[in-house]
């Protein structure tokens, strides 16, 4: 299953598009292991979706709210996301993160 979520250019992304493209991803953050494929194709589309800062801190935003929805969220796993999916991106996944600072 692929999971794919396009932006309309000059349309802002939202928190239910990140959720979407994250959703295959609760298993490996709350309790590690390996991301799964579809898991990773939603990391990988939501490095697409995210062009500017702008996106970047607004999608920032909407990853911190769900990750402080999870207590069981494991850091590891969460800063080790994109990597172990084979993308680089600077958008953490993280409760705390001060989503202003997102280049």
């Amino acid at each position: 299953m692929f999971l794919a979520v396009v932006v309309q250019l000059g349309e802002a992304i939202n928190c239910g598009q990140v959720d979407a493209t994250l959703v295959p991803c609760v298993p490996y953050l709350t309790q590690g292991g390996d991301p799964s494929g579809p898991c990773c194709d939603g990391v990988k589309s939501l490095v697409q979706m995210t062009p500017t800062q702008q996106d970047r801190q607004d999608a920032c935003e909407c990853m911190k709210a769900a990750a402080a929805r999870y207590s069981n969220l494991k850091p590891d796993a969460a800063s080790n996301l994109p990597s172990r999916c084979g993308v680089t991106t600077n958008i953490p996944i993280s409760p705390t993160i001060n989503c202003k600072s997102v280049p």
